[in-house]
């Protein structure tokens, strides 16, 4: 599910007259329910298997082409890079340089997602860039070759150009679909600390595993989704950074079928069975902290 709203003003722009030069997206988070660390690959990377789904919160990316070359990125979060650092100038550089059209874009951001928070929100920013970019400039790019040029930005970028409930291994970037899981109710608390990506695995003591879980056939049911929920990255980031299990127990206190650390963390998300219920737990979390929380759908 891609979310546009598009608009037009063509006046100056030297765009061909079918595109239009204005897009609005929103970029979804995604939450891990298995994270498995397989083991290092030669290249230095991780070998993993994990299993995704995204969620309504959302960060809104406006694309406007503009008829001079360059890249302008403003970005509602302090500390988000604004050149080349950032991964959704990143994306829009590949695709102005695949394009014949002299044009540049200005990029938007407005950020709901968390930064660095396991949340993949900058890589959802990234995909977003890069689908509406494609549109933008009629490039006419297949989601598969969009999916390669993703990797190559970040290893979540492929999963929130497929779109769907997906495995995967690799790196992320060997995507599976998988059978449609039942509507669940997320609750996402982020208690403000920052977590290196890099970092966790850096510090991620690899040991010999046995044979790996066995993955459900179908996902008839809430209980089904917790029976996967697994995260080796909770060993670096929970030592740490306590605050981790403490938000665990407490969204199991307040109801939570499961609960786990999404990606490489700080935040927490609980699965409930009704927004009523997730929306209480919300309150009661942070009546008393500072924290993020938000109550939200997977999509």
């Amino acid at each position: 599910m891609l979310f546009i709203l598009i608009t037009s003003t063509k006046a100056n722009l030297h765009v061909p007259e079918f595109l239009v030069d204005t897009l609005t997206l929103f970029a979804p988070a995604k939450i891990n329910y298995l994270l498995d660390v397989i083991g290092k690959r030669p290249d230095g990377y991780h070998e993993l298997r994990m299993i995704m789904q995204r969620v309504n919160l959302c960060d809104e990316i406006t694309l406007t082409l503009t008829d001079s070359p360059g890249i302008n990125v403003s970005c509602s979060s302090k500390g988000a890079p604004d050149g080349p650092e950032n991964i959704a100038w990143k994306a829009a550089r590949t695709l102005l340089d695949l394009s014949d059209s002299g044009n540049g874009v200005s990029i938007g951001i407005i950020k709901n997602i968390p930064v660095a928070a396991g949340l993949g929100g900058g890589s959802s920013d990234a995909a977003s860039v890069l689908m509406g970019m494609n549109e933008l400039l009629d490039l006419g790019l297949t989601e598969q070759k969009l999916m390669e040029i993703g990797c190559k930005l970040g290893a979540d970028v492929p999963f929130f150009i497929f779109k769907k409930t997906a495995l995967a291994e690799g790196v992320g970037e060997k995507l599976t679909p998988l059978p449609e899981m039942p509507k669940c109710w997320i609750l996402l608390v982020n208690p403000g600390v920052r977590v290196s990506t890099a970092w966790v695995y850096r510090s991620l003591q690899l040991t010999s595993r046995g044979e790996l879980n066995k993955l459900p056939e179908f996902f008839e049911s809430i209980e089904h989704v917790v029976s996967i929920l697994s995260n080796d990255l909770e060993s670096v980031t929970i030592p740490v950074f306590p605050v981790i299990a403490d938000i665990k127990a407490r969204l199991m206190n307040l109801g939570a079928a499961g609960s786990m650390m999404s990606g490489s963390g700080p935040t927490v998300f609980g699965i409930f069975k009704s927004f009523d219920a997730a929306e209480t737990a919300r309150r009661a979390v942070t009546k008393d902290t500072n924290w993020f929380a938000a109550a939200v759908e997977t999509l």
